[in-house]
């Protein structure tokens, strides 16, 4: 586990010492807390049809999803019964975790440095996956990109949702802030 009390992670440092004084520039910032910065990220990985069959398949997505974030994540459950799906209310159907702080900087740091140049035929990823309030959303097909993730121990390989919330009002200061992480959009 991440020791978050004597250790700094390697982005915070960057952010700190570089990407302020360079978005205060770039925008024109009066005030330093004016300056956008990350609030959380948040992983999700839902397992669907595979989890209405199997039951344990949440769990085996809850165990994987603990790895690759660092701290556990928890099982999410069907708000309401679906016939047609075959889904009942409160069946477990996957598995999410909300990472803040030391965690949320070396989570980012081993998405842009390992996990997206493992990731096969990668351009980059859409620049225009933004909500309107400096919010971005991206997904993996495979969790398995992740070095946590032991490929033989694999059951099933899932696919991941991730959103990285910034404290930016627009989408272009939320860009312009995960670009200085070098995120690598394609457009």
């Amino acid at each position: 586990m991440l020791d978050t009390a004597n250790y700094t992670p390697r982005l915070r440092e960057l952010f700190e010492s570089t990407i302020k004084a360079a978005m205060k520039e770039e925008f024109g910032y009066t005030n330093d807390m004016m300056i956008p910065r990350l609030d959380k990220i948040v992983l999700n990985i839902g397992c669907g049809a595979e989890a209405v069959r199997d039951s344990k398949k949440a769990k085996s997505a809850q165990e994987d999803l603990s790895a690759i974030a660092g701290q556990k994540a928890v099982i999410t459950k069907a708000k309401k019964s679906i016939a047609g799906f075959r889904v009942r209310e409160e069946m477990p159907l996957g598995a999410k975790v909300t990472l803040r702080g030391a965690r949320m900087y070396e989570f980012l740091d081993r998405l842009v440095t390992i996990a997206m140049p493992r990731v096969r035929d990668f351009r980059g990823v859409n620049g225009k996956s933004f909500d309107g309030r400096g919010n971005y959303a991206t997904g993996l097909k495979e969790h398995i990109v992740f070095p946590e993730i032991e490929f033989d121990k694999v059951d099933e390989v899932w696919g991941m949702d991730i959103v990285i919330c910034t404290t930016a009002k627009t989408d272009a200061e939320a860009k312009a802030l995960l670009k200085h992480f070098n995120m690598p959009f394609n457009s």
